[in-house]
């Protein structure tokens, strides 16, 4: 149910006093308005009341009129593995005014198509937030500041593999050396005893869960409580039942069954520190896949000299205008869309067609921001500039096609919806049958066996694979100057075998 506020969406097709009044009629029939108030120079409807934005465009379509749908891409931190994906999808579909919610694990990011309600971006946001996850409006930010917070935090993972291996060494060696060499076992119980060694493994595992381990309980444990567990989720529920076992036959053996005092802080140590370096290397491969997207934009001008009361100054392409006159240097890019004022030269748009032979560019013909001038300087006019320039939509091409999804991905869905709650399931069952049937000690036997299945089937692999895939061929493609205008085709190129060109 629709909360009671104020609505305001925007509306195609009305042209005059007689629509406006037509539009109001009947959206007030529907259930849940209290009052309407269309506007024809705004093109714009507010809607009071609990109303769905989906029935009030229902009721505009009925009526010969249409709620204008935009795109809304969100910056989403915090997302580790498919269930996570899932969850998120779930949380931006069942807010109204939603039309269809696709993320990519990739990319980090969102793409929201949803009727053009006022203030509805704000929410997505904040719906993606409460759900967990740190979020902005991707227009909010440019592509320098999210590409500074994606290196910092690929540094920080960095940092925290590093001192979870400084710490996992140690209690791996104190508890595995004596395993594959007995004689080291021996030896060090003789000389610092059972307990000094176990409180220093239960010193050093505790550093590392509550260290840098400690996002997998911040992220997988609100995921539990609210009934949605992801990978952090394993992953807490595993190393913590570890090292709480061992914790236990640490200080207070007497608590447990007799014969079952065993620790296994190298368990939980090793997981989280492996977690992580896995973690680190997928950070490392999403930010190889948009390195396509990163060649684009270094195309773009960031200053152009503007002719501006009759001097010439350098501004950022930020502050040009339709209609500025801008100089062109030899050798330099195009800052924005243009017309040839005066001047004659060769400008390289391989960058565009493909083509390796400059195009020769005399007063009217039109130039494209980010092509490169020749040995000639030139005046030109703009006439696009900002998202509206060629670059700027090739750029928004391949990033849309980069979050696209692969009809494989909708079967990764399936399966990753259900899987984490299966896995709990088939660990529980597992902890189970070994604890009654198992041999001594039961209890032993059956805690490393329920952790075990906890924490080799996390979803890891099967969330970035698809996303990641497709963005490197998106990326590649466009090194090699191929675009395609639906990414979604990707996959079935896997099954052509000629190609004709004319």
């Amino acid at each position: 149910m629709a909360q009671s506020r104020t609505q305001t969406l925007r509306v195609e097709g009305m042209t005059c006093a007689a629509c406006t009044a037509r539009v109001e009629r009947m959206l007030s029939r529907e259930p849940g308005v209290t009052g309407v108030r269309a506007n024809l120079m705004t093109n714009s409807v507010a809607v009071d009341g609990a109303a769905d934005p989906a029935a009030l465009a229902d009721r505009l379509s009925k009526a010969g009129f249409s709620a204008v749908s935009e795109v809304t891409q969100l910056a989403i931190s915090g997302m580790t593995c498919a269930s996570c994906v899932g969850r998120v999808e779930r949380v931006l579909a069942r807010l109204p005014g939603v039309e269809e919610a696709t993320v990519n694990l990739a990319t980090e990011t969102a793409m929201v198509r949803h009727y053009a309600v006022a203030g509805l971006p704000a929410r997505l946001a904040e719906a993606v937030t409460a759900a967990g996850y740190e979020t902005r409006v991707a227009a909010e930010t440019s592509r320098d500041d999210l590409a500074a917070t994606r290196e910092a935090e690929q540094g920080a993972l960095a940092r925290a593999v590093l001192v979870a291996a400084l710490l996992t060494m140690p209690v791996f060696v104190l508890e595995m050396g004596g395993h594959l060499v007995p004689a080291f076992h021996h030896w060090l119980h003789g000389t610092f005893g059972r307990f000094p060694v176990w409180a220093m493994q239960f010193v050093l595992t505790t550093a590392v869960l509550f260290g840098p381990g400690w996002r997998f309980f911040r992220a997988g444990v609100p995921a539990l409580l609210h009934g949605a567990p992801d990978m952090n989720s394993l992953v807490a529920m595993g190393a913590s039942a570890a090292w709480g076992f061992s914790t236990v036959a640490t200080f207070a053996p007497a608590l447990l069954p007799q014969g079952t005092e065993a620790v296994y802080f190298e368990a939980a140590a090793v997981i989280v520190t492996l977690i992580l370096l896995g973690r680190w290397l997928e950070s490392r491969a999403k930010g190889r896949t948009g390195a396509a997207i990163a060649r684009l934009v270094g195309m773009q001008a960031k200053t152009a000299p503007v002719e501006r009361d009759g001097q010439v100054v350098d501004l950022d392409v930020a502050r040009i205008v339709p209609g500025d006159v801008l100089h062109l240097k030899p050798g330099a890019r195009v800052a924005v869309d243009g017309e040839v004022v005066t001047g004659t030269s060769w400008i390289d748009e391989s960058m565009i067609s493909g083509e390796p032979v400059p195009v020769e560019k005399v007063p009217g013909d039109a130039l494209i921001g980010g092509t490169i001038n020749g040995n000639a300087a030139l005046r030109y006019r703009a006439t696009r500039v900002g998202a509206d320039t060629v670059l700027a939509q090739i750029i928004r091409m391949v990033e849309q096609a980069q979050g696209a999804k692969l009809p494989i991905q909708a079967l990764v869905d399936r399966v990753t919806r259900v899987f984490v709650p299966v896995v709990m399931a088939i660990a529980a069952l597992t902890f189970l049958v070994w604890l009654f049937l198992g041999p001594e000690p039961r209890l032993s036997h059956a805690l490393v066996a329920g952790v075990a299945v906890l924490i080799i089937a996390c979803p890891c692999a099967m969330g970035p694979t698809p996303p990641t895939s497709n963005m490197k061929s998106i990326g590649q493609a466009k090194s090699l100057d191929l675009r395609g205008r639906r990414s979604n085709k990707q996959q079935t190129l896997s099954a052509v075998e000629v190609v004709a060109l004319d």
